[in-house]
């Protein structure tokens, strides 16, 4: 796997920690973290996907937004996702989800970090089903 920058020992932890692929890249001038095969839950069409965490000049002190999968998410029960496009990132079309923190849950430097964002990815994987709830399959 590629390491073509370098993360903040902490991140590198918790990345160890998954027990999955991950790699450090630079594309078009723009930083990414790379996690492999992250698990999603059932109620997509697939069960893992890479998600893409673009890494802002200034991180770990400014935050941490969005996420970006490949191969595509797609509800198994046929309703589209909302707030979504297409980014390349490294030759590849991602899905972007256009999620961020709010001022109820906003960036905290020294505290939130890659594990933190993973964690607020899941809690949208999950928020996708509350806000718009799981019917059946069109």
């Amino acid at each position: 796997m590629r390491r073509q920058f370098t993360l903040p020992e902490e991140d590198i932890l918790f990345l160890d920690n998954l027990g999955l692929e991950w790699e450090t890249i630079i594309d078009r001038g723009m930083h990414w973290v790379i996690v492999h095969d992250y698990p999603v839950p059932l109620k997509y069409d697939c069960s893992s996907v890479s998600v893409a965490v673009k890494i802002e000049t200034g991180y770990p002190r400014l935050g941490l937004d969005m996420a970006y999968f490949f191969p595509h998410l797609k509800r198994s029960d046929g309703k589209g996702i909302r707030a979504v496009c297409n980014m390349t990132i490294d030759g590849k079309q991602y899905q972007r989800w256009s999620r961020h923190r709010t001022a109820a849950n906003p960036w905290r430097a020294g505290v939130d970090d890659l594990s933190t964002h993973f964690s607020l990815i899941n809690f949208w994987f999950e928020q996708e089903f509350i806000k718009q709830p799981y019917g059946l399959p069109a």
